[in-house]
């Protein structure tokens, strides 16, 4: 039981996780956006590349056990064909806001992912879901106190009646991107070929980062066939290939201000659509 102080202090801190411009009201009414707030607004939060932000000490910090079990759900769920990489990636990086994207650890996100692909795919139920996280916590109320998590299932399932998506099934025994090998006919750029990044608009996911978008690099290698991270995170079986490429930016060009040396390289990995024949 909660008193209403507790509750009242709860929806404060909710109120504090707002994003928003702090010169407009929310839900702004149409005269007081622009193109370039729209577009901001419209950005995949997962893509920050390039966004200002204050330094961070890089720590090598140990993986804790809800992590490495996270992990290890994530690729089983993959391995029996229930989602895509990049499913899995817009699932948990991009359809959770940007509050949720900073405010949660990395593999927080992972695990909010599993239980969303669960629910909507209609393997478990979103109240059996909530029971059973009531039932973990109150199992360890008084904390984990040197205690290692420790599953408990109710029961065991056939497996072999769960519906697989369409990649898994034709790609078991060929392997990710080498089914896709020869579908997507010639490369329209060969190595160094001189190439823009096309700023095409960008609603819902894309993993072509905002920071090269329009800027001037060079084919630096051909690398293979596969379907854009805009279909293939849909699972749209009929998404057709496209060649990737890696391509290599100079950085003083890239970066507004930028004080390295001229020979400094950046290289993005970036499919054909993005592309266009530098003029």
């Amino acid at each position: 039981m909660s008193t209403a102080a507790e509750r009242a202090a709860q929806l404060e801190l909710v109120a504090r996780l707002k994003s928003a411009f702090p010169e407009l009201p929310d839900a702004p009414t149409p005269d007081l956006l622009d193109a370039a707030r729209i577009k901001a607004y419209l950005k995949p939060v997962h893509d920050v590349g390039g966004e200002p932000d204050a330094p961070m000490k890089y720590e090598n910090k140990q993986y804790e056990q809800w992590e490495e079990m996270t992990y290890v759900i994530c690729e089983v769920l993959a391995w029996r064909g229930i989602w895509l990489s990049e499913e899995r990636r817009r699932i948990g990086n991009v359809d959770v806001g940007r509050a949720e994207y900073l405010g949660l650890p990395y593999y927080g996100r992972w695990l909010l992912a599993v239980a969303r692909v669960l629910v909507e795919k209609h393997h478990i139920s979103l109240g059996e879901l909530s029971e059973r996280m009531a039932e973990v916590q109150g199992r360890y109320s008084s904390g984990l106190d040197g205690r290692k998590l420790v599953a408990q299932p109710k029961s065991e399932g056939d497996g072999s009646q769960v519906k697989r998506n369409e990649h898994h099934l034709h790609a078991v025994g060929k392997g990710d991107p080498q089914v896709y090998a020869g579908l997507a006919g010639d490369p329209k750029f060969a190595v160094g070929d001189p190439v823009t990044v096309r700023d095409l608009p960008v609603l819902f996911y894309t993993r072509t980062p905002e920071y090269v978008r329009g800027a001037r690099g060079e084919i630096a290698a051909v690398a293979y066939e596969s379907p854009a991270a805009e279909d293939e995170t849909w699972d749209r079986p009929d998404a057709k290939p496209e060649w990737f490429y890696v391509v290599a930016f100079t950085m003083s060009d890239l970066w507004h201000g930028y004080t390295g040396t001229a020979t400094d390289v950046l290289r993005t990995e970036i499919p054909e659509r993005w592309l266009e024949a530098a003029h």
